[in-house]
């Protein structure tokens, strides 16, 4: 997957309730771990694991792909899910912003710096972390 997979709209709830939402919609499908915050603004990648984001409050300009990458706008209750290798950077947001990130099986994400690299094939997710198995990331 060389570009993010985004799933627009996919809660109507915002703030708390929509990151209880994500938390819980995302364990039920295998990606667990759950963290909340902000998105690094220095362009970075995983290679060990995927990762999806669940925005809950505002919106932001995520680039994939590195400097002169894919510029993505996500809002309150998109979903984003980036393959393992895919650089990914928050180059503008508003004020608040917040998001809810996971990984399959809850594996704790390596941190690499740069505009991402080819990754080793991680091991395959079981579902989808919105659509479930056999569906949408995982299909």
């Amino acid at each position: 997957m060389s570009a993010p997979l985004l799933y627009s709209n996919v809660t109507p709830m915002r703030g708390e309730a929509a990151a209880q939402w994500f938390i819980t919609t995302f364990a039920v499908n295998g990606w667990s771990g759950a963290w909340r915050g902000p998105i690094d603004e220095a362009p970075h990648y995983h290679l060990n694991s995927h990762k999806v984001l669940g925005i809950f409050e505002g919106e932001a300009d995520l680039q994939f792909g590195g400097p002169g990458g894919q510029v993505l706008r996500v809002r309150a209750g998109d979903v984003v899910v980036i393959a393992a290798g895919l650089a990914h950077a928050m180059i503008a947001a508003s004020d608040p912003f917040e998001a809810i990130g996971a990984t399959p099986g809850g594996l704790r994400p390596d941190l690499h710096y740069g505009g991402g690299a080819p990754a080793p094939a991680p091991l395959r997710p079981r579902a989808d972390p919105v659509l479930g198995p056999g569906r949408g990331f995982v299909a």
